[in-house]
This record gives C-alpha cells, structure tokens and sequence, in this order.
C-alpha cells in the first residue's frame, strides 16, 4: 500500500466523521453559518449582502441534504438487505 493510498483512506474517514458532526449538530452548524454570513457582511458595510445572503443559503441547504443522507435510521445504505437476525 503506498503513502497516497494511506492518505486517500484517512481522508475518507474524516469525511465520514465531518459528515456525522454534521448531521448531529445541523442547528448548531447551521447557526454558525448565519453569524459568519452577518459578520462578514457587518465587516464589508453590506456592500456584498446579496452574495453573502446567496451563499448562506447554499451552506444551509448542503447542512440540509447531509442530515437527509444521515437520517434517523442510517443502519444500512440505500439498496443493501440488512443482515439476517
């Protein structure tokens, strides 16, 4: 296995456990992503408010989507017979 392989497989962990903060904290992140839109639009005098606004937007629907994929129920992915009792 060389370094790179290594690497890719470590990225993909802290994906997964970004994605599951994420997804157990959608308020908090959420809320995060309104104080930074609003501070950096305090900070640049509004002149960039309608950018700011559409930006805030898209990072609260990606919050959205990622806690739909995560789910109450995430036991087994879309597609997969969960395992016999």
């Amino acid at each position: 296995m060389s370094a790179f392989d290594a690497l890719k497989g470590k990225a993909g962990l802290l994906k997964d456990k970004a994605a599951e903060f994420v997804g157990d904290n959608a308020d908090k992140v959420k809320g995060g992503i309104d104080k930074a839109g609003d501070f950096v639009d305090q900070k640049t005098g509004g002149k960039y408010s309608d950018k700011i606004d559409g930006i805030q937007g898209k990072a609260s629907e990606a919050v959205d989507n990622l806690d739909r994929k995560q789910g109450p129920d995430t036991g087994n992915p879309p597609g997969q017979t969960p395992p016999a009792a």
